[in-house]
């Protein structure tokens, strides 16, 4: 006899009582609002870095992510991650060092994903879209090192908003060409051989295996934007 399958929460709170349902918009209406109040608390410019959360100190990607993170806090910029291990922690942690905001905002999983200690700005999230949107809404740039399904969703998720004009251009930087190289291979051979992309799409994307190329992308792309000089830089995919 089969077994009935668990009820997602959403299923459950859409078969509850009006009550339970208005209590649950409120819920996520409150959660969007303390993450747009910490954004707020950023009074500087901001990157988001993204990564894997298995990879351990002093493993190369983890020193890299913590130079990275290093060096935008002594350019003047504030650190945004996930909060949580890894690269995450790698780069707050280099924030940290550097003197600069590092920014944690952490999601509540069913296996508990720790804040790391080194963002002095902590929020912890339910919901992986009211996070994300605070990715987004903090920041003047991604950095996206190696890393899992996750940091997948993050990188196509910023191409897709920046491709379709829901959000303003932004530089979006892979660390370690080794490791994203048959990504762009791929995309450029499958999605653009195929017409499924514009060839103007390839410059949304830069990658490097330099710290301070880096650092020069999303630094030098807010400061042409302030100067009120072009944008298009010719991403290096």
């Amino acid at each position: 006899m089969p077994t009935e399958q668990p009820r997602l929460e959403d299923s459950q709170i859409l078969a509850s009582e009006t009550g339970e349902l208005e209590r649950h918009v409120q819920m996520i209406a409150s959660e969007f609002r303390r993450g747009f109040e910490a954004v707020d608390k950023i009074q500087c410019p901001a990157v988001s870095i993204f990564g894997s959360a298995r990879v351990a100190e002093g493993r190369p990607f983890y020193e890299l992510a913590r130079e990275v993170g290093r060096r935008f806090a002594e350019a003047g910029w504030a650190v945004v991650t996930g909060g949580g291990p890894g690269i995450m922690e790698a780069a707050n942690r280099g924030a940290s060092e550097g003197g600069g905001v590092s920014v944690g905002f952490n999601i509540r999983l069913p296996n508990e994903q720790a804040p790391n200690p080194y963002a002095n700005v902590q929020l912890t999230f339910d919901h992986f879209y009211a996070r994300k949107t605070m990715f987004v809404k903090a920041a003047e740039g991604f950095v996206i090192f190696p890393g899992g399904f996750g940091t997948m969703d993050e990188l196509f998720e910023s191409l897709t908003l920046i491709q379709t004009g829901k959000v303003l251009h932004f530089p979006v930087v892979l660390m370690d060409r080794a490791y994203w190289v048959d990504l762009l291979e791929w995309i450029q051979r499958k999605q653009l051989g195929n017409g499924l992309i514009s060839p103007e799409d390839l410059r949304l994307l830069s990658v490097t295996d330099e710290p301070a190329e880096a650092v020069r992308l999303v630094v030098g792309h807010l400061e042409r934007v302030h100067a009120g000089e072009p944008t298009a830089e010719a991403g290096t995919a």
